[in-house]
């Protein structure tokens, strides 16, 4: 067992503490108390074991009300009670709506992290929004999501994936998104500007230069350092970390927050 202690001096930096300087009864203490320490590890150490079977346990059980909650916002199911409902008032003709519209679109809007991300063009996707899921990542302990999708004027793809590896302390987590499949003219997190044709310039070919644009769907194109640019410097690290964390808190409010409740998110309860 080592004789010596890490502690911290006045200036936050680690230093060794030496227990043999102690009187030897203060050292026994203090090898008592270790082993107390070690206890409270082994402790932890089972109760995450534990931990991990249970929320998985529960995880599934979760699946079958998001099912139950997939099928009525989608119109697949009628809920319990409307039609008994609407045969106790027959002179009340009853609107021809499938399912909940929107149900999807108005939850994101009405969290506070979420909304700052959506514009009025991604609204008229996110009308096409069906589901949301999200699976735990045991190896990394990290989560992906999965965003599904009915057949749009904007994009192919019917599900847009976003996955967070957590890593360690120094770095969190390693987002993967995916690429969307935008129909020509169609994309929303670009655009392509044309330089006009000034007169006189008969044979101008006309240069065109693409510029990002503010879209929810930015969301599936996580902030990377590029190979070729790995020794950033400090500012540009600075701000690498910033949108990062960003982008984090946008990925756990969608896991964490909206799809468990996203009912309470939808009618603006869960404010």
């Amino acid at each position: 067992m080592s004789k010596d202690m890490d502690i911290i001096n006045l200036a936050g930096q680690h230093t060794k503490y030496n227990l043999e300087s102690l009187p030897q009864n203060v050292r026994k203490r203090v090898e008592v108390i270790r082993e107390i320490e070690n206890q409270h590890h082994e402790l932890e150490a089972k109760f995450l074991k534990e931990r991990a079977i249970l929320e998985s346990k529960y995880h599934k059980l979760y699946q079958l009300l998001y099912s139950k909650r997939y099928l009525i916002v989608n119109g697949v199911v009628e809920a319990e009670g409307v039609a008994t409902e609407a045969a106790a008032n027959q002179d009340v003709k009853p609107a021809k709506v499938r399912g909940v519209p929107d149900f999807w679109l108005n939850a994101l809007k009405n969290n506070e992290v979420l909304a700052k991300e959506i514009t009025k063009c991604d609204e008229e996707v996110l009308k096409f929004l069906r589901d949301i899921k999200w699976f735990k990542i045991h190896d990394s302990k990290g989560f992906k999501l999965e965003f599904y999708f009915d057949t749009n004027p904007l994009f192919k793809n019917s599900v847009l994936t976003k996955t967070y590896h957590m890593i360690d302390e120094d770095e969190p987590y390693n987002a993967a998104g995916m690429e969307i499949e935008w129909y020509p003219a169609k994309c929303l997190t670009q655009k392509i500007l044309k330089k006009k044709r000034k007169k006189g310039w008969k044979n101008f070919k006309p240069l065109t230069r693409t510029e990002n644009c503010k879209s929810f769907f930015n969301f599936f194109s996580p902030p990377q350092v590029s190979k070729d640019d790995e020794a950033i410097d400090k500012s540009a690290a600075e701000e690498l970390k910033i949108q990062k964390k960003h982008d984090y808190d946008v990925g756990s409010t969608s896991c964490y927050k909206i799809i468990p409740h996203a009912v309470s998110w939808f009618t603006g309860e869960a404010f």
